[in-house]
């Protein structure tokens, strides 16, 4: 008796791509590298899986009740949630090893078990940059990240987003003014949730934490401050001189915005918003949340600050850094629901060649490296069917350029070219043909 086959069918949370769309999602992830490895970081990758006491060191908040945790014999191990804490593990192993300010990108894959939903996975690609110092670090440079989320996005084809800003530091010390030092992370996280369960649920929740009307009305008017980051600051300045960490924020949320502006972003992709809490406890000055605005219940798709003490569990040097997560995933999902130009690079390879008859498939194979070793990705069809079969193929993996390589071709030492998107065609040289190839791959963006 012959068994039944098992259905395949993937986890819920868990994506996987067809070809063309895996092609689009890899161009995501090569504009990235590109930019961040202009901006000066390094390319780095930790382990997905690492020791729990490693990874929970000071993670806290809802991130340990989505971890995926599990033993191995005696080892207990955690699936890695974000690549922050195994950055803050990585510098503190090799602090002698590295030269500071450390710059590292990491583009990877975390793993969170949150309810799976539209835009919302639990196994994901995170797209981070970090710059980490050695005893103190300017922050110039979290207005840097700033200017590289924007450098993205543009690369991107998208323009209509926000940046939003806040500083840590102003929240906590806006709380020691209400005397409610003592719940300040607790606070921050409720704070964190407003945008997803609304203010009278936020309210809810901070009567839970034994606050009064007073204090709970006084901090809903305070992060819901709305307009201009001047008018912001102007309205802010009412608390300034009352304390410490308060006019700290105030002052280091006022570098940073002068020098956003320095490197260029336009005001109106960003925003002073004293709602943007971040709901992990290791962030401590400036912190970022970025929406596309044309989707807003993506929620955020790139966030990230400062974190002057994440690595205080690993060692006792002082290693502050600020970084931004992209979710790759998240800005998927908003570019595959946009004309975006991204979305006409489907095809992994730049030429198709064709060779009429198994006689010729050695030259053909001459006349691919030829083209691939001018940068051209080339694929040569090796089938034995008809032309029309071969073309029907090409327009499938929706390539750009046929090259066909017949007898005449041959004798006159020329190729065949024919552009698919209007099916012009000319014989000419390989070299004419290599110049024609990445004019237009310039021009499409490729």
């Amino acid at each position: 008796m012959q068994l039944g086959k098992i259905v395949p069918k993937n986890l819920a949370g868990f994506m996987e791509l067809l070809p063309a769309k895996q092609i689009i999602f890899d161009s995501i992830v090569n504009i990235m590298k590109e930019v961040y490895s202009k901006h000066g970081f390094y390319s780095l990758d930790t382990p997905t899986l690492e020791y729990s006491s490693v990874l929970l060191a000071k993670a806290g908040g809802e991130t340990e009740k989505q971890i995926y945790r599990f033993s191995k014999g005696a080892t207990d191990m955690t699936m890695r949630f974000d690549l922050t804490v195994p950055l803050a593990k990585y510098v503190s192993m090799n602090y002698n090893e590295l030269i500071f300010p450390f710059k590292r990108y990491q583009i990877g894959k975390v793993f969170r078990g949150e309810k799976a939903q539209k835009g919302r996975y639990r196994e994901f690609y995170q797209a981070d940059i970090d710059v980490i110092g050695d005893g103190s670090l300017s922050t110039i440079n979290d207005a840097e990240i700033t200017s590289i989320i924007y450098e993205i996005f543009k690369e991107l084809g998208l323009y209509d987003f926000t940046i939003r800003i806040n500083n840590r530091k102003i929240l906590s010390g806006f709380f020691n003014i209400l005397s409610l030092s003592d719940k300040c992370n607790d606070i921050m996280r409720v704070i964190d949730k407003i945008e997803k369960v609304g203010i009278e649920k936020a309210k809810d929740e901070l009567m839970l934490l034994a606050l009064s009307s007073t204090q709970i009305n006084e901090i809903m008017d305070f992060v819901c401050i709305k307009g201009t980051t001047e008018e912001i600051i102007d309205k802010s300045n009412l608390y300034l001189n009352k304390d410490t960490d308060f006019d700290t924020g105030i002052a280091e949320i006022k570098e940073v915005l002068y020098y956003i502006d320095v490197f260029g972003v336009p005001k109106k992709n960003y925003t002073l918003d004293y709602s943007i809490a971040r709901g992990l406890d290791y962030y401590t000055g400036t912190v970022y949340e970025t929406t596309v605005n044309d989707f807003p219940k993506l929620g955020s798709v790139c966030s990230g600050g400062r974190y002057d003490n994440l690595a205080e569990y690993f060692t006792n040097r002082k290693l502050p850094g600020v970084g931004i997560s992209i979710g790759i995933n998240r800005l998927f999902d908003a570019l595959q629901a946009m004309d975006n130009d991204i979305f006409m690079r489907n095809s992994p390879i730049d030429i198709l060649l064709i060779p009429m008859n198994v006689e010729i498939f050695e030259k053909a194979i001459c006349v691919s490296r030829d083209f691939q070793d001018a940068g051209i990705k080339t694929q040569i069809y090796f089938e034995d069917v008809k032309l029309a079969k071969k073309m029907k193929y090409a327009n499938k993996i929706n390539v750009p350029f046929v090259v066909i390589l017949g007898e005449n071709e041959i004798s006159e030492n020329k190729i065949t070219i024919k552009r698919m998107e209007d099916g012009q065609s000319s014989m000419i040289t390989l070299s004419e043909a290599v110049g024609i190839v990445k004019s237009y791959k310039r021009t499409v963006l490729y």
